[in-house]
């Protein structure tokens, strides 16, 4: 009678284990992790598509910001997670920067996590002090020959986006300058508007008011193509600069064991999301432009990325 009894619990055990593995993703709250500070390009975007893909996906979706180590604090902690669809990582060139930097990553980007969806991507703009005499971007390359290591440039720290996209900007321009790193954007624009420093490749989001209201000059933008914002600024092919052109992305990942059905759900919610003209609208006032890539197509784009990074940082011998 108790081997009766004991395999019936177990039994039911097992009944009962199957019902949660058939459990229909969402069911409950999704966890999303972003790796830098509040109120960063990197995180006030992808707070504009969660806010409503909460609704799409019919469940609450809490945002955590964990910032640190230039981002790898935040996606280690996700890539440990359990991969069940309710913990996700909300990244951004970074991401593809950060094995340049840190050789000792306590993961592996390509193997532990997977894309589950592409925001978009943004540019950064190169600002300088309206105290400074130059005008164009000849101007500038032309006084830094002249002048090698005296040109000092901000980022918001060591394999920053921001910092990235100067080093391109200085190994196409053939010119040496100095870089400090700063602990994050909004130190390093406070320090251009006081002519402390020389330049910084700027967000676009940020730059653009500082631009508009006169406080700033931009001379080049990091795209291939120029903005509607800012459609005077040249970009570096009409600058004359050959591969000198960088983008910001951002982008949401998951733990890579994460069931192929459940990125897939979250991929389908969060394309629809981002056709919407009101989020477009959002986004674009950000500088952000769509991107709509699947889950493969975002895992070969990082993978690049994350090789064309390891090659600037060994030219520019850029240390961690």
């Amino acid at each position: 009678m108790y081997r009766v009894k004991r395999w019936a619990m177990v039994a039911a055990a097992l009944v009962a284990g199957s019902v949660v593995q058939a459990e229909p993703w969402p069911s409950r709250l999704i966890k999303v992790t972003i790796p830098f500070g509040a109120g960063s390009a990197a995180d006030v975007v992808p707070r504009v598509v969660f806010d409503r893909l909460s609704a799409e996906l019919g469940q609450a979706i809490v945002v955590e910001n964990r910032p640190g180590a230039g981002g790898t604090i935040g996606t280690a902690a996700v890539v440990k997670a359990e991969a069940d669809g309710y913990n996700v990582l909300a990244q951004s060139s970074a991401l593809s920067i950060s094995p340049a930097i840190y050789p000792k990553l306590p993961f592996d980007i390509t193997k532990d996590l997977s894309s589950a969806l592409m925001i978009g991507v943004s540019a950064n703009v190169m600002i300088v002090p309206v105290s400074r005499p130059w005008k164009t971007v000849q101007d500038f390359i032309a006084d830094a020959k002249a002048r090698p290591g005296s040109i000092v440039f901000g980022s918001a720290g060591v394999g920053s986006a921001t910092h990235i996209s100067a080093e391109k900007f200085r190994l196409a321009a053939g010119i040496e300058t100095t870089h400090v790193p700063y602990r994050g954007g909004a130190e390093v624009v406070a320090d251009i508007l006081g002519g402390r420093i020389d330049f910084y490749f700027c967000p676009l989001a940020t730059a653009l008011p500082l631009i508009r209201e006169g406080r700033v000059h931009a001379l080049v933008i990091s795209t291939p193509k120029r903005s509607a914002d800012l459609p005077e600024v040249p970009t570096p092919a009409e600058a004359g600069l050959k591969n000198a052109e960088s983008v910001f992305w951002l982008g949401v990942f998951m733990p890579a064991k994460t069931p192929r059905d459940v990125i897939e759900r979250f991929h389908d919610a969060g394309i629809k999301l981002l056709a919407e003209p009101s989020i477009q609208e959002s986004l674009t006032k950000l500088g952000v432009e769509p991107l709509p890539m699947t889950p493969a197509e975002m895992d070969a784009f990082v993978a690049r990325e994350i090789a064309e990074n390891l090659e600037l940082i060994q030219a520019a011998g850029i240390k961690p």
